[in-house]
């Protein structure tokens, strides 16, 4: 098998050679009547059984008044009508690699000089093009026919929303099949998974019916935008997953649950990483442990610039939804002296309440962001952040001084606490994009192991005990800085 090193960013030749598999794909994919006919299907029929559905519609709302409601709708249809032919990308993106693989005819492509990205690339344009151009010729069908039938002509910034949105959740749909495709051992397995990928895309579509009925088409770009992000991340991890040795050898999974528990107890107990077959003692465990520090700088480094953009959205909410004025004049210092009294019954049980608290929002955050790839996890620890600036906003909207504000509540147990849950947040996104750059003498599945296993012990080890020590300064120390400067 010839070896071709993937340069840095795609070249002429690569997209060359991207597009002699795509067009060989979308030739196979044209000739297969199992595929056109439901796409011919979708594409002329269903439309029409939309404009059909939109035109009685009107003329029933018509009796009663209710025209916006049927103005709402007609918008959603043509969503409809452009997500349908897509959910055919699924069984042709699918098929890209397990279906070959089942049909003996994966290995002389394999064995083309080409790289795994020009084979990946090419595949999955392959397994768009054809549902994503019956998308757009059912939508020209459903407009066209509304046009004729009863006088509707949408608005171009809908037109132009509808179709980026079909594109983009093409990019989604065949993006996430492609990765199942080639980690898959069989079609059988493939199809099974593929529910992970439809039923979200379901859900979508009633987000976006959702952003249509209330008339924001603003929301819509957001979505869309989220959705665009979604689609290069799906891209990037196939990308860094695909492994055409790996496809060729895989044969079948098995669910090994003794070989996961050694590993995973070999890497938390550094056992394996002295590879003397004895357990490592206390200090050694810990110089371990402290030495998985530095590999986590870059994930720190974007949870950094998560919490500045969470201080600018706080600020910005703030300003878009300020307090009444009968609030507002309740946020003083006297008012907070108060209700500090008032907890100074509480303060031996504080800190282990405190504790418990971080724990499992930690927690929380750490498996919601494995199954979102992190994307979950990075929004729960910007949450926070921005309510205290929200907040502090508000201080300053209602004539108070912000910064004394954090300095009194804040900042004096924050000096402790943020690093501490920056580095806990960085261990815990690094285990939840392990997808996304594998190493190449590690499988997947053993690199999660290994990436969880950092994880407990970064939480265990430094974050608990860092924890603890934070939420001490918090219940000791951070009220009598808010009277010294409150002037209590």
């Amino acid at each position: 098998m010839i070896a071709i090193s993937r340069p840095t960013y795609p070249s002429k030749h690569d997209l060359r050679m991207a597009t002699v598999v795509a067009r060989r794909e979308i030739r196979d994919s044209f000739r297969d009547w199992r595929i056109i006919i439901p796409i011919f299907l979708l594409t002329l029929i269903f439309p029409a059984l939309m404009n059909f559905t939109a035109s009685r519609l009107l003329n029933f709302v018509a009796d009663f008044g209710a025209e916006v409601i049927a103005n709402q709708l007609i918008p959603f249809l043509l969503l409809v009508v452009g997500f349908f032919p897509m959910s055919f990308s699924l069984i042709i993106a699918l098929e890209t690699f397990v279906g070959e693989k089942e049909r003996k005819s994966m290995e002389p492509l394999l064995s083309t000089p080409l790289s795994n990205a020009q084979l990946y690339a090419g595949k999955m344009v392959a397994a768009l093009v054809p549902p994503l151009s019956a998308s757009y010729l059912g939508m020209a069908v459903y407009m066209i026919g509304l046009t004729i039938t009863v006088d509707w002509q949408p608005e171009f910034q809908l037109v132009l929303q509808t179709i980026l949105l079909t594109t983009v959740q093409g990019m989604i749909m065949v993006a996430g099949a492609v990765v199942v495709s080639s980690q898959a051992t069989s079609v059988r397995a493939a199809n099974l998974l593929a529910s992970f990928i439809i039923v979200p895309m379901a859900i979508l579509i009633q987000a976006e019916a959702a952003a249509l009925f209330w008339g924001n088409h603003d929301g819509l770009w957001w979505l869309l935008l989220a959705l665009t992000i979604t689609a290069v991340v799906l891209m990037r991890m196939g990308l860094s997953l695909f492994n055409r040795e790996e496809l060729l050898g895989r044969d079948i999974d098995q669910i090994r649950l003794g070989w996961m528990v050694r590993q995973f107890w070999g890497y938390f107990s550094g056992k394996t990483q002295l590879g003397n077959g004895r357990y490592p003692n206390p200090l050694v465990w810990f110089k371990q442990t402290w030495a998985i520090v530095p590999s986590l700088l870059k994930p720190m480094g974007a949870l950094l610039l998560a919490l500045g953009g969470a201080a600018i959205i706080g600020i910005f909410m703030a300003q878009q939804f300020p307090f009444p004025d009968d609030l507002k004049s309740q946020l003083n210092g006297q008012n907070m002296l108060t209700n500090l009294a008032g907890l100074e019954v509480y303060l031996s049980a504080l800190p282990l309440f405190i504790v418990s608290q971080n724990v499992r929002a930690l927690l929380l955050q750490t498996i919601l962001g494995i199954f979102t790839l992190g994307v979950l996890g990075v929004l729960i620890f910007m949450l926070p952040w921005g309510i205290i600036s929200f907040i502090a906003m508000q201080f300053y909207m209602a004539g108070e001084n912000p910064l004394q504000f954090l300095l009194g509540t804040i900042v004096p147990h924050a000096i402790f606490e943020l690093p501490v849950l920056l580095l806990i947040s960085a261990s815990a996104l690094r285990w939840q994009t392990v997808t996304f750059a594998p190493l190449r003498n590690r499988s997947l599945s053993e690199m999660f192991i290994i990436r969880g296993a950092e994880f407990w012990r970064i939480l265990l080890g430094l974050g608990i005990p860092l924890l603890l020590l934070a939420a001490l300064v918090e219940a000791y120390v951070t009220p009598q800085v808010l009277r010294l400067v409150y002037g209590g």
